[in-house]
């Protein structure tokens, strides 16, 4: 007997222009939040149902987190300067650089989802499919272009963003066309538009002999589960390739951008327990024309449409399909959809992740800077007030934004003479830490986890700082001070800061509970594996402690604690719990 439709394709089956009763519950006076079904129908708006987990024994406090789109994380100022007015009228008063150089706005109330919405378009974003069961944002490398390969990435980045872009006719009529915008962001909002043409406006969908709307890829289903999509630019893989469902590698030849390697498969989420689940990192299937990159893209996202589980959500990524049915099925299946096989992928090799911190050279005169952006939380907190210094900054000097995939963001197009007055916005603003984090809170993530993810099992971005100033105390004493590591911490086994591809991962599994995961590297081309699991959070930095000691006294020449863990085969010889 098949097994059933899971209830969100059931959902997606029953209502495939996503609409539910949005509009309805928008309308509404008296709703704090949306009900039903309509929690699933609102992520591909962008949009997830929370509630502060702090706050539950007194009554559950319902708010909203909504996400923008932003491709390869660029952001113009005067977009920046709404988003910094929306987040202070509307959400919690902060702004969130995710993993996928996206913006969350955290802590939204019912009343103020559709002006913040409404305003995110009108300033020539969106948050159409940046959650739900589609491809969400496309990463891409997050310096400023400065050469022909460069720029082609990036234009390439946003082809794709257009071929795998949803055309539901829901979206716009519930949120663009139907809501009232809020007049006081008018000049902001004047200012934005006026900067760019919006790149995120998808065709209109065809329709099916009923007369109902079908989008062209991915017909009234959608996929079986999310789909995310990178670009990588070798030797640096700050995008983290591996990771992703979909993969471009950049292959060029004598200064020019000749074609991509594909990438496919790769997925970090998993569940405790559930041996079915998995991380895994992505196959190499081929190499393709650059000319060629949209379409290949559009046929790699037909096969997940097509063979995804269905009846399992847990089981329904792609790395699945890879998993079982193997590569040379899928290239099989590639070529089928292309009408000829990839040609056999070209070599590459990537040395190294990682953000640059500091003033680069950008050429013309300009320069860009590399700010730490401690767990990715642009706010005000005390004497620190980074987010008022970016709004001085936006205002006064227009910089372009470029969000980064490890949290951090970058300062672009700077001219030379003006880099010592925007060292003295941020320093006055008390945001000196932003320049030199050194080599382990500046390569380290963490999610937002408690009090609003749902999901959540263990805390996350509150504590993280903390743990990391005991690791590097940890580091210190066994004399490696400044040394590079790798660390990331998840509140939950989603892995949405990419802990399994860590040199040392920290996975929430109970409330102060973690398992901690060794192994992997700064290269992102390896998983990390479980070493022990339920450990106390503060016992956590003595246990590191004690492998730093041993790691000091032990290590090869140069050798990274990633690659000595990997090979320490003691290490592994007892349970992982």
């Amino acid at each position: 007997m098949d097994k059933p439709l899971t209830k969100n394709e059931q959902l997606k089956t029953e209502k495939p222009d996503l609409r539910g009763t949005i509009r309805e519950t928008l309308a509404n006076p008296e709703a704090d939040r949306f009900s039903g079904d309509d929690e699933q129908f609102i992520k591909f708006h962008g949009i997830y149902q929370q509630d502060d987990r702090d706050k539950r024994k007194t009554g559950k406090e319902y708010s909203v987190m909504v996400r923008t789109r932003q491709t390869g994380g660029i952001v113009p100022a005067t977009q920046y300067l709404v988003f910094d007015a929306l987040a202070r009228r509307f959400a919690n008063g902060t702004l969130r650089v995710t993993s996928r150089q996206t913006f969350q706005f955290h802590g939204v109330v019912q009343r103020g989802v559709g002006p913040l919405i409404k305003s995110i378009n009108e300033a020539l974003s969106t948050t159409l499919a940046t959650c739900g069961d589609v491809n969400r944002n496309v990463t891409s490398p997050t310096a400023p272009p400065t050469d022909a390969v460069t720029r082609a990435v990036e234009e390439d980045a946003f082809a794709v963003t257009t071929a795998l872009l949803p055309r539901a006719t829901a979206y716009h009529s519930i949120w663009v066309d139907g809501v009232q915008l809020d007049l006081g962001l008018g000049q902001a909002v004047a200012k934005a538009k006026a900067d760019q043409a919006n790149p995120y406006a998808p065709p209109p969908a065809e329709e099916d002999a009923s007369g109902a709307s079908v989008d062209p890829l991915y017909g009234k289903t959608y996929l079986p589960r999310k789909f995310k999509t990178g670009f990588a630019i070798p030797p640096n893989n700050d995008t983290d390739i591996f990771t992703n469902d979909l993969g471009f590698v950049a292959i060029a030849e004598r200064g020019a951008l000749v074609g991509y390697n594909l990438l496919v498969g790769g997925g970090l989420g998993s569940s405790h327990g559930n041996k079915q689940t998995f991380p895994r990192l992505a196959d190499v299937i081929g190499y393709l024309p650059r000319a060629d990159v949209a379409k290949v893209a559009a046929a790699v996202v037909a096969i997940h449409r097509d063979w995804g589980d269905r009846t399992d959500r847990k089981h329904a990524r792609i790395k699945y399909v890879l998993e079982e049915k193997g590569v040379e099925w899928f290239r099989a299946r590639l070529g089928e959809q292309l009408g000829s096989p990839l040609a056999p992928a070209k070599p590459f090799a990537f040395v190294g992740q990682g953000d640059p911190f500091g003033w680069f050279a950008q050429g013309d005169g300009r320069s860009y800077l590399g700010l730490f952006v401690e767990t990715g939380r642009v706010k005000d907190e005390g004497e620190y007030r980074l987010m008022s210094a970016l709004r001085v900054l936006a205002e006064r000097f227009a910089p372009t934004f470029r969000l980064t995939p490890s949290q951090n963001l970058i300062l672009a197009d700077i001219r030379d003479a003006d880099r010592p007055e925007v060292e003295r916005v941020l320093r006055e603003h008390g945001a000196a830490r932003v320049f030199e984090p050194g080599l382990v809170r500046g390569r380290g993530m963490a999610c937002p986890a408690l009090p609003t993810c749902g999901l959540a099992l263990a805390e996350s971005e509150r504590v993280f700082p903390r743990l990391l100033a005991r690791i590097e105390d940890a580091q210190a004493e066994a004399g490696l001070a400044g040394e590079e590591l790798v660390v990331r911490m998840t509140g939950c086994p989603n892995g949405c800061a990419r802990p399994y591809s860590a040199e040392i991962g920290i996975i929430g599994r109970a409330p102060g509970k973690y398992n901690v995961l060794l192994g992997g590297n700064r290269e992102g081309t390896r998983l990390a594996r479980n070493w022990r699991e339920s450990v106390a959070l503060d016992d956590i930095p003595a246990l590191l402690g004690g492998l730093l000691a041993r790691f000091a006294r032990e290590r090869s020449p140069g050798q990274a604690f990633g690659d000595w863990t990997d090979r320490a085969s003691d290490l592994w010889a007892a349970p992982a719990a």
